[in-house]
């Protein structure tokens, strides 16, 4: 099964409200890059990258890097030999993990199709059929995610994970109470931070909103600040989630080595896709830590990819942020959306990625902005 055709698109899709983070802000529309890779033998594999220039790179870089440095050790070259495909892009290209994440998927995505299994049935067989979902408060207007939540509620959400530091600390005190006064101990509260503290006067900020029982607290400071991280671990009663400071498998083992962190938060496109993903909760299930599905701003291709490897992973255990395409993106390009129950994303049945995506699909589903092979 030898790989003929590689196809890119850039593509942008409107987002129905602003999201406001630590580390950057996002409002109008975002961008991705999508992958399908052809086979001789007529099947067709998705596959998407999904960069934020403030945490991997661009998504004109990942479309260029694909394109002119990754497609030659792409094409031409067996599906089934994926860790040979992989190695040698890591040999050619530095970095641009979100785009080998992107090519991993399409190839994953491939064979399960060409086997009739579903992509977590290649990473070792599922140990789940739901994942808890939980919804970023991140609209600048916190008065409508206040009011999202009193509909997601009803209908089964109880995950909810609160970003601070964009706003001065009066302001998330204020909406961290608001939130439990609403809603009491009914919801599971997370807080992210993503990096917005200096070290010197997080400890104070920190022991406040520790008394909201937050499930954790993810990345309060700049990634590289690993002693402060494990100042926090150690003084505090909530657990501290490592997002910024553990993109990969030799960040964790420091992240372990330093007892930096009480958890992590694995996402695709940070590490370089599922196989690495799943290395690196090796190390985290030894160490202790579970992990959190995170995301940056991707689709439902990558999401599909992102819950499959959820599905197949046991240390992965503290719920997903796949919300996007049902919350955010305004129009997604699979034919069907990976459906949400009762608060839980639902592990696609199927083989691949198991869901449907076709070029008619795409056109019709984002703005694209490019496109080559």
């Amino acid at each position: 099964m030898i790989i003929g055709r590689m196809r890119l698109f850039l593509v942008e899709s409107p987002i129905r409200m602003a999201r406001a983070q630590g580390v950057g802000s996002v409002k109008g529309s975002v961008k991705r890059v999508l992958i399908a890779l052809s086979t001789d033998d007529g099947l067709t594999g998705w596959g998407e990258a999904a960069p934020w220039e403030v945490f991997t790179g661009t998504p004109e870089g990942a479309f260029s890097a694909l394109d002119t440095y990754l497609r030659p050790h792409v094409v031409g070259h067996p599906a089934l030999r994926l860790r040979a495909m992989l190695a040698r892009m890591d040999r050619a290209l530095i970095g641009h993990t979100d785009a080998k994440a992107g090519v991993e998927m399409a190839v994953l995505d491939l064979l399960g199709k060409a086997k009739g299994l579903s992509v977590a049935d290649l990473l070792g067989g599922r140990v789940r059929d739901t994942i808890p979902l939980s919804f970023s408060i991140a609209d600048p207007d916190f008065a409508a995610d206040m009011e999202r939540m009193r509909a997601m509620v009803p209908a089964g959400h109880r995950l909810f994970k609160v970003k601070t530091g964009v706003k001065p600390h009066r302001e998330d005190m204020a909406h961290l109470e608001a939130i439990r006064d609403a809603f009491g101990d009914g919801v599971d509260l997370r807080l992210d931070y993503n990096q917005a503290l200096e070290p010197f006067a997080a400890m104070t900020v920190l022991r406040d909103v520790d008394r909201f029982r937050p499930t954790f607290i993810e990345q309060p400071v700049p990634r590289r600040h690993l002693d402060a991280m494990a100042g926090f671990a150690a003084a505090l009663d909530t657990p501290i989630l490592a997002d910024e400071s553990c993109y990969d498998a030799v960040d964790l083992l420091e992240v372990v080595r330093r007892r930096a962190a009480d958890a992590i938060s694995v996402k695709l496109m940070k590490c370089g896709g599922m196989l690495k993903a799943q290395a690196m909760m090796a190390i985290a299930d030894t160490a202790g830590l579970p992990g959190y599905g995170g995301t940056l701003w991707e689709g439902g291709i990558a999401l599909a990819a992102g819950t499959q490897l959820i599905a197949a992973t046991p240390g992965i255990s503290l719920g997903c942020e796949f919300y996007m395409p049902h919350h955010v993106l305004t129009e997604d390009v699979l034919e069907e959306r990976v459906p949400n129950r009762d608060g839980a994303v639902v592990v696609p049945e199927g083989p691949g990625l198991g869901i449907r995506v076709s070029e008619a699909s795409v056109r019709g589903g984002a703005r694209i902005l490019a496109e080559a092979g």
